[in-house]
């Protein structure tokens, strides 16, 4: 029996992670049903012109989902709340925090009869460490009022501490309808098997440069390695910008001169980077499932992560190795790991295999979306 087709509207809070991480789940859906997209503004042609050509409908907002205002929050609500009165959907699938919390209490009023929304990681808000502890209470608030239980809420987790962590916080109960996915997955058939340099090492961390995911613990591991072994190359990818948990402007002037780190902004395709890299690192205090580490090891890299919650699931603990786990905040302990590979350069290429066949067997995009679109029930 056919699938009837169905209004899906999905809110993000950044278009690019709506292509980058989503985009295979949108494809999935828009195969059947009428998708619209609620997204900050669109400014890559071809991303706009890949929407276009599933015929999703898009929606432009100015949310900026790093940054605390009042005043741009309500304009976002206010326009939200028009949007899903005017097509009224049938889903509602939200992810990361200012759609989750905004998009599921509109959803309740609006009466929307199945609400999906995703916490891809719960962040520095989370963080036992977490300097901005006003912006923390306040979104912990936020979020118990809006996934207050409802036959209607389903919500998904990228990993079970961050379920766990709701349920000890009294932000929900066992009442609630929970799932567990293995993140946003990585599509193999797009980040394909690349023999690593192991003569030439490069380490290469990609991600926001905010303190939460470990940024100045790399430096410092980088200033150190670099002091101490010749020829080694420390690399950097990910956007700087507005957030409240953005590093220091005196740790970004150190990572700009270059003199320890080759800063590379944000780019638009990491394959080329992660192809030229031996090693992928990411010291990240908490995640919900770390996609620059899938990433990598879809395209058979040894990685470094960190001993927290989400980061941990990347590491192969039942059979072959693919990387370590250091404690967070730990620098000696991410030195001493990359000694590791630079003694044991045949491992690179060992553990970065044993990683590609673990990404394979836990993280296909295909068979996470299957399972989402199944929660979703649009299967």
């Amino acid at each position: 029996m056919n699938q009837i087709a169905q209004k899906v509207l999905i809110a993000c809070d950044s278009s690019k992670s709506l292509m980058d991480f989503r985009g295979k789940l949108v494809e999935a859906i828009a195969r059947q049903h009428q998708v619209h997209v609620y997204t900050p503004r669109v400014s890559d042609p071809q991303f706009l012109e890949k929407l276009r050509s599933m015929q999703v409908e898009i929606h432009e907002n100015e949310l900026d989902g790093g940054t605390v205002s009042v005043f741009s929050d309500l304009r976002y609500i206010t326009r939200l709340y028009k949007l899903m009165k005017t097509i009224k959907p049938d889903v509602f699938f939200p992810y990361t925090f200012k759609p989750v919390i905004y998009g599921t209490l509109l959803a309740k009023v609006c009466r929307i009869k199945s609400i999906i929304p995703m916490l891809t990681g719960l962040g520095y808000n989370f963080t036992s460490t977490s300097q901005k502890k006003l912006v923390s209470n306040i979104t912990r608030r936020l979020l118990r009022f809006s996934l207050m239980q409802s036959k209607r809420l389903k919500i998904i987790f990228h990993n079970k501490d961050d379920y766990q962590t709701l349920l000890q916080q009294g932000i929900l109960t066992a009442k609630h309808q929970a799932f567990i996915v293995n993140g946003s997955g990585v599509d193999l058939d797009h980040y394909t098997y690349a023999e690593p340099d192991t003569q030439n090492i490069s380490f290469l961390m990609i991600a926001r440069l905010i303190n939460a995911k470990g940024i100045r613990e790399y430096y410092e591991a980088a200033k150190n390695i670099s002091s101490r072994f010749r020829g080694i190359k420390f690399k950097l990818i990910g956007a700087y910008g507005n957030n409240v948990d953005t590093i220091s402007d005196e740790l970004y002037a150190s990572i700009c001169s270059g003199d320890v780190i080759d800063y590379l902004g944000e780019v638009n395709d990491v394959r080329p980077y992660i192809q030229d890299a031996s090693v992928i690192v990411l010291p990240s205090y908490r995640e919900g499932m770390p996609r620059s580490l899938l990433e990598g090891m879809a395209m058979g890299r040894a990685i470094i992560t960190s001993d927290a919650i989400g980061c941990r699931e990347t590491v192969d603990t039942d059979s072959a190795v693919n990387g370590f786990m250091v404690p967070v905040k730990n620098v000696p302990e991410l030195i001493s790991s990359m000694e590791f590979y630079l003694h044991n350069r045949q491992a690179i290429r060992t553990y970065g295999i044993s990683g590609l066949a673990f990404a394979r067997k836990k993280f296909d995009v295909h068979m996470i979306n299957a399972e989402m679109l199944k929660i979703m029930q649009l299967n």
